[in-house]
C-alpha cells in the first residue's frame, strides 16, 4: 500500500509540473518576453532576442513622452466618464429588475445584458454611422425635425457615451445580485423608522450593497482600459489616442517602435493588474453580510403608475443599444452610397442594392477570414476547453501540493488585456525562425491565455456541484482517477464542458485585441478584416461585413446560451 501511496504521489507530481509547464509556456514566457523587450534597444526582427545592454530607457523614455501623457489622460477620462455611466446605468436597472413591480421585468433584463454580446468593433462602426457630424443619421434626422442640433461622436463624450452605455451590464449583474440576497428587512426597519423611500435607497440599499457597485464599477473600468476596437474607430478621425490605439500605432510606424509598445504595454498592464488587485480587496475587504439562516424574499416595491415610467425607461436603453445600432448597419450595408440628402431618401428603394455584400464575397479575403476564424475558433474551443478542464479539476477536486500555484498563473491573464497578450506573443516568437508567428497556432495559443482565467471560471461551478462522495464511490468499486473522470465527472459537468468550449468559440471569433500582433495576410480572420475595411474609408463594406459577422455571432451565442441555459455572460466582452 505505501508503494502504491508513493506511486501515486509521484504521478502527482509530475502532473503538476506538467500543468504548470504547460502555464509558463503560455502566461510566463511571453510576459518575460514582453519585459525583456521594454528593457531592449534591439529589433526582434532584425536582430533577435538579446539579454545584452539592458536597461529602463525605454520607460524613462515613455514616461517622459508628451504623447504617451496625453494618451494616458485621454484612456482616464474617456474609461473614467464611461464608468460612471455605467454605474448609473447599470445601478438603476438592477433595481428596476430586483426591486420593484415594473412590468415585464424579464424583458428589461434581458436588454440590460444585451451588449454584451455585440463585438466592441461593431458596436463603434455602428455609432459611427449614427453619430458621424457629416453624415450621421441622428444629424440627419434632426435636420428632418427642424432641430437645430449636432452630434458628433469622433469625439471624447462620443467615447465616453458608447463605452458607458456598452459596459453597463457589467454593473448591472453584479448589483443585480447583490439585491437578490439582501434582506428586505433592514429597508422596513428603515422605512419604520420614517425614512423615505427614496431616504432608505441611499441610506440602506446602495449602502450594504457597495462592494458589488464597486466590484461592477472596477471591472467595468478595467474592461475599458483594454479595449481597442470602439477608440480606433471613434477617435481615429480626429486622432483621439488612447493607450490601445497608441500601442498599435507604435508597431505600424516605419521602422516599427517595438521596444517603445513594449514599455507601453507593460505600463498598461501594471495599472490593470493593480485595478484588479484593488477589486479583489474589496470583495474581501469589510463584511457587508445581509443574508441569514432566515428565509426571506427579496421585497417588490410598488411604483403605482410610475411603473410604466421605468419600464419605458428599459425600451428607451433597448431602442439606444441594440435597435438603433442594428438599424444604422443595416442601412448602411444594404444603402448604395451614406450620402443622404434627406430623410426621405432614407426610404427610396433605388438607393439600395447587394452590391456590398457581392464585393466583400467576390474579395477571396473575405472567405479566408471566415474560414481562419473558424479554425481558429475550434482549436481554442478543443485545446482551450481541455486545458481548463485539467486546470479546473486540478484545482477544486484535488489536494496536490503545487495547485495554488496553478490557480494562481492561470488567473493572471484576467489582468492583461487582449492587446497586450498580442504585443507580448509579437515579442515571444517574432524573433525566433520557424517559430509559431505568421501561424494559425500562434493565434490560438494567444486567445487560450487570454480567455483561460474565462474558461476554468465557467468550469468551477460545474465542478462545485459535483458531491466528493460519487468521486469516492467510484473508488472504492475500484476506478482509478482516470476512469473516475470518464465516467462520473466529464459525464455529469458536461454541459458546462460543451458550453464553456462554445463560449471559447465565439470569443475566439470576435477577439480583435490579441489578433492585431500576430496575423499575416495568409492568418488574417475576421475582425482584423472587418478593422481593413473601416480604415479603407468604405462604410458600405464595413457595415455588410459587421452584419456577416453579427448573424455568425447571433448563431453561435444563441447555441452556447441553450447549451448554458444560464450560465454568467461577463466573460463575454471582455474582449477589444
Amino acid at each position: 500500500m505505501r508503494s502504491a501511496s508513493e506511486g501515486r504521489h509521484v504521478w502527482a507530481g509530475l502532473w503538476v509540473l506538467l500543468l504548470l509547464a504547460i502555464l509558463g509556456f503560455l502566461v510566463i514566457y511571453p510576459i518575460l518576453m514582453l519585459l525583456l523587450g521594454a528593457l531592449t534597444d534591439t529589433n526582434p526582427v532584425v536582430d533577435g532576442i538579446s539579454l545584452s545592454q539592458l536597461s529602463v530607457t525605454n520607460f524613462l523614455t515613455v514616461l517622459a513622452n508628451p504623447n504617451v501623457a496625453e494618451a494616458l489622460a485621454n484612456t482616464l477620462i474617456a474609461c473614467g466618464g464611461g464608468t460612471l455611466i455605467a454605474v448609473a446605468v447599470g445601478l438603476l436597472f438592477s433595481w428596476i429588475v430586483v426591486r420593484t413591480n415594473t412590468p415585464f421585468k424579464g424583458f428589461i433584463a434581458a436588454a440590460s445584458i444585451l451588449p454584451l454580446f455585440a463585438p466592441p468593433l461593431v458596436a463603434g462602426v455602428a455609432w459611427a454611422i449614427l453619430g458621424s457630424p457629416k453624415t450621421g443619421l441622428i444629424n440627419t434626422m434632426f435636420k428632418w425635425v427642424g432641430l437645430d442640433w449636432r452630434v458628433d461622436f469622433y469625439s471624447m463624450w462620443g467615447l465616453v457615451f458608447v463605452f458607458g452605455i456598452y459596459y453597463a451590464p457589467y454593473v448591472y449583474m453584479f448589483t443585480a445580485s447583490a439585491l437578490r440576497n439582501m434582506d428586505p428587512s433592514l429597508e422596513e426597519a428603515a422605512e419604520i423608522s420614517g425614512a423615505s423611500a427614496f431616504a432608505t435607497l441611499f441610506t440602506v440599499t446602495f449602502p450594504l450593497i457597495m462592494p458589488a457597485i464597486v466590484s461592477g464599477m472596477l471591472l467595468s473600468f478595467i474592461v475599458m482600459l483594454g479595449i481597442y476596437g470602439i477608440p480606433a474607430v471613434l477617435g481615429a478621425p480626429t486622432n483621439l489616442a488612447v493607450l490601445t490605439t497608441y500601442i498599435f500605432k507604435l508597431t505600424n510606424w516605419s521602422p516599427p517602435l517595438y521596444n517603445t509598445a513594449a514599455a507601453v504595454a507593460i505600463i498598461l498592464m501594471v495599472v490593470t493588474g493593480l485595478l484588479v488587485f484593488l477589486q479583489q480587496k474589496v470583495l474581501s475587504g469589510r463584511s457587508y453580510t445581509t443574508v441569514a439562516g432566515k428565509a426571506f424574499r427579496p421585497r417588490s416595491l410598488d411604483l403605482g403608475r410610475w411603473r410604466w415610467f421605468t419600464f419605458g425607461l428599459g425600451i428607451v436603453y433597448l431602442v439606444i443599444v441594440v435597435v438603433l445600432p442594428l438599424l444604422a448597419l443595416i442601412v448602411a450595408a444594404f444603402r448604395k452610397f451614406m450620402f443622404i440628402r434627406d430623410v426621405s431618401s432614407l426610404f427610396d428603394a433605388r438607393q439600395y442594392s447587394l452590391m456590398h455584400f457581392y464585393s466583400i464575397f467576390d474579395n477571396p479575403l473575405t472567405m479566408r477570414s471566415i474560414y481562419n476564424a473558424v479554425e481558429v475558433g475550434m482549436i481554442t474551443a478543443v485545446v482551450g476547453g481541455a486545458l481548463a478542464f485539467a486546470i479546473g479539476y486540478t484545482i477544486h477536486r484535488t489536494q496536490v501540493t503545487g495547485r495554488r500555484w496553478i490557480d494562481v498563473i492561470s488567473t493572471l491573464p484576467v489582468a492583461i488585456p487582449g492587446l497586450v497578450v498580442g504585443v507580448a506573443y509579437l515579442w515571444a516568437w517574432i524573433g525566433i525562425p520557424g517559430g509559431l508567428y505568421g501561424t494559425i497556432w500562434i493565434l490560438a495559443l494567444a486567445f487560450i491565455a487570454r480567455f483561460m482565467p474565462d474558461t476554468v471560471k465557467s468550469l468551477s461551478t460545474s465542478f462545485l456541484q459535483i458531491h466528493r462522495e460519487l468521486e469516492e464511490a467510484a473508488w472504492v468499486c475500484g476506478k482509478g482517477v482516470l476512469g473516475t473522470i470518464r465516467t462520473i465527472v466529464l459525464p455529469l459537468a458536461r454541459p458546462g464542458v460543451i458550453a464553456s468550449m462554445t463560449l471559447l468559440f465565439v470569443l475566439a471569433i470576435r477577439e480583435l485585441g490579441s489578433s492585431l500582433f500576430l496575423y499575416t495576410s495568409n492568418t488574417m480572420v475576421m475582425s482584423v478584416l472587418l478593422l481593413d475595411y473601416y480604415e479603407g474609408g468604405n462604410l458600405g463594406k464595413t457595415a455588410a461585413f459587421s452584419l456577416v459577422q453579427t448573424v455568425l455571432l447571433g448563431v453561435l451565442i444563441g447555441g452556447a446560451n441553450w447549451l448554458s441555459r444560464g450560465a454568467a455572460p461577463d466573460s463575454v466582452a471582455r474582449t477589444g
